[in-house]
């Protein structure tokens, strides 16, 4: 026997009052949802920044998981380190932090990085604790580019013109040499024209950056070659080839002015004011533009 079924319709479907209260309410209780879980998240990221501040809930833990590793004989045995070529091995150390007999798990990876990156010969570092005894500290080191001098004071620099060190300079003669200021942040491309250009680089005493926008070459003979703004490396191309045409830079000359592109300037040099061997006498510096 089969009962009829009732109109989809009926009153018999109708949803209870409550029901249609909270059918109504729901665009209400969304944004409340939302609202609460912010909330949460707010509340939890504060509890996280406290715990993790120096004598917060996780330094605590820190010290006390050290505490108990060492117990069970997990101390420093070995400190390993890579990539040191320049950084002095006891300021490094020390910026680690860590000594051996030190508890091993009693100390931040991410503070000792910190600490090491503020080293000035440093770019990047890595710690990393391998267990039971064992700290690996990788280096990766800025690369002396070359040395600047300015009022005097001679300085160390990386390719971007960032210091290294002002320290053991005269370790690094045989870098290039650039003068004034503005000169680091400006050199890189200098430098690699000349490095192309090796025959020309050897008679290269220093270059000097004249108004922190254009160049000058101190050749070691004394002459001055003037490089136009904005386009010193087609000047050294172009001297190159009167090098190579007319032995340019074997003649006794003041300077050469290259910084029209349509004209070559030479002063030449007063045979009384020539030093024996031939070269150019020093003469006082001068304003140059």
């Amino acid at each position: 026997m089969t009962m009829a079924r009732a109109p989809r319709n009926s009153i018999n479907d109708r949803p209870g009052r409550l029901r249609l209260l909270l059918r109504r309410q729901r665009w209400l209780l969304r944004p409340a949802g939302w609202g609460a879980f912010t909330t949460l998240a707010v509340l939890a990221g504060i509890v996280l920044l406290h715990s993790a501040a120096p004598g917060g809930a996780l330094a605590r833990l820190q010290a006390d998981l050290g505490r108990d590793a060492a117990a069970g004989g997990m101390r420093v045995a070995h400190i390993l380190i890579e990539g040191r070529a320049n950084t002095p091995e006891p300021v490094l150390r020390a910026a680690l932090g860590v000594q051996t007999g030190d508890p091993i798990m009693g100390f931040s990876i991410s503070a000792a990085e910190a600490r090491i990156e503020r080293l000035s010969w440093v770019d990047r570092a890595t710690v990393e604790r391998r267990l039971p005894g064992t700290i690996v500290v990788r280096l990766h080191e800025r690369r002396p580019f070359a040395v600047w001098q300015d009022h005097g004071h001679f300085t160390l620099i990386d390719r971007a013109g960032n210091v290294v060190t002002s320290r053991n300079v005269a370790d690094f003669r045989a870098l290039p040499l650039v003068v004034g200021p503005g000169a680091p942040q400006a050199a890189a491309r200098l430098i690699d024209a000349l490095n192309n250009q090796p025959a020309l680089a050897a008679q290269v005493a220093a270059m000097v950056r004249v108004g922190e926008r254009r160049w000058n070459l101190q050749m070691k003979s004394g002459t001055v070659v003037r490089l136009p703004e904005g386009h010193a490396v087609a000047a050294i191309t172009r001297l190159v080839a009167l090098q190579a045409r007319f032995s340019l830079l074997d003649r006794p000359l003041h300077f050469i002015d290259m910084r029209l592109p349509s004209m070559l300037v030479l002063r030449p040099i007063d045979a009384a004011v020539q030093t024996p061997d031939g070269k150019p006498a020093p003469r006082k510096a001068g304003k140059s533009t």
